[in-house]
């Protein structure tokens, strides 16, 4: 469920929970209400935690080398993700 179809269940739901004054025999139509906006926020909340930003760890690496017979120093950096 995404943030989208969590905010349209949370209207949905209120609307049926404060809107609608019609009477059904076989359904209580302000519980439905309350379960739909229940089950939005939830689903919100879900849809939040997976989308934050998470910590990325990151590994740099520095290594220098003479070459023994031109005297040149050769520096290589590497970065790569630490494996999370």
């Amino acid at each position: 469920m995404r943030i989208g179809s969590s905010i349209v269940l949370i209207a949905i739901g209120a609307i049926l929970a404060f809107a609608v004054a019609d009477v059904v025999s076989f359904i209580d139509l302000t519980l439905v209400g309350y379960i739909l906006m229940a089950v939005g926020v939830l689903g919100l909340i879900v849809s939040l935690l997976m989308n934050a930003p998470r910590s990325q760890r990151r590994v740099s690496e520095s290594r220098s080398v003479q070459d023994p017979h031109t005297g040149e120093t050769i520096t290589r950096n590497e970065t790569r993700d630490g494996g999370i």
